[in-house]
């Protein structure tokens, strides 16, 4: 069943949004070469418990850490932990925060120091790709517009989107239906309305799409062992423009 949210349910989920989108920005700011994965999730921590917010990741499903950090080829659910970042990795960073009951996620990938052309222009085409999506997450169309247009954009340049995760939507729970997958075909899936709330979440790869999950449960890479990007926004469907929470 999908939720609409209220007014006060969309003020407490823009409050979450606020905060997960500044913890996420000052980790951005931390991220060099030396610091572990571990270091960014104490960090986080300490910031969600300065700002009134609690880990949305802490516990969930058994996750034993605050952010979810997934180094190069890692796609999604990076353990954090003793890991030092080394120039020319890329690191993408999940988190989410809750806030009076409601839910904020986002994610983005982060260069190491120098990175290559090649990664360089993976970011770029991620990010883009979620605004792409985010775009089409107009009262009227549905859920197969945004899937379309992340997918298209993506592999037009060259690159594979993930199909084995997705995105979802959220409120009180951080995973809500719909589904809302990278991948698709216009004018299929759920008519989105005012009131909807969806964490929208490009998995981008340089290689081919399929990935697999290691043995510690959680930690997902690419099959092939290529470069992958990770960006991610919580937003509300309006009677206008999507509205971005977790965007500063």
């Amino acid at each position: 069943m999908i939720i609409l949210k209220s007014a006060q349910e969309i003020k407490y989920m823009r409050e979450a949004g606020r905060i997960t989108a500044l913890a996420l920005h000052e980790l951005g700011n931390r991220i060099r070469p030396g610091i572990t994965t571990g270091e960014l999730n104490r960090y986080a921590e300490e910031f969600l418990q300065r700002a009134g917010a609690t880990p949305a990741f802490l516990g969930y499903h058994g996750f034993p850490a605050s952010i979810c950090a997934s180094v190069n080829n890692e796609v999604v659910h990076g353990i954090p932990g003793l890991r030092k970042l080394e120039n020319g990795d890329i690191i993408s960073i999940d988190m989410g925060a809750v806030y009076h009951g409601y839910y904020g996620d986002s994610a983005a990938t982060f260069p190491v120091g120098e990175i290559s052309e090649e990664a360089s222009r993976l970011l770029e085409v991620t990010r883009r790709a979620l605004y792409e999506g985010i775009s089409k997450a107009v009262a009227g169309n549905r859920i197969g517009d945004i899937s379309a247009a992340v997918q298209t954009f993506v592999e037009a340049n060259g690159f594979h989107v993930v199909r084995d995760f997705v995105g979802h939507g959220i409120g009180r729970n951080m995973h809500e239906e719909p589904q809302v997958p990278n991948f698709g075909k216009p004018g299929l899936g759920p008519r989105l309305q005012a009131g909807m709330a969806l964490a929208i979440e490009p998995m981008v790869n340089v290689g081919t799409h399929e990935v697999v999950v290691m043995p510690d449960r959680w930690t997902v890479i690419t099959k092939d062992g290529s470069l992958s990007a990770h960006f991610e926004h919580t937003i509300v469907v309006t009677e206008g423009q999507p509205e971005i929470l977790t965007l500063l």
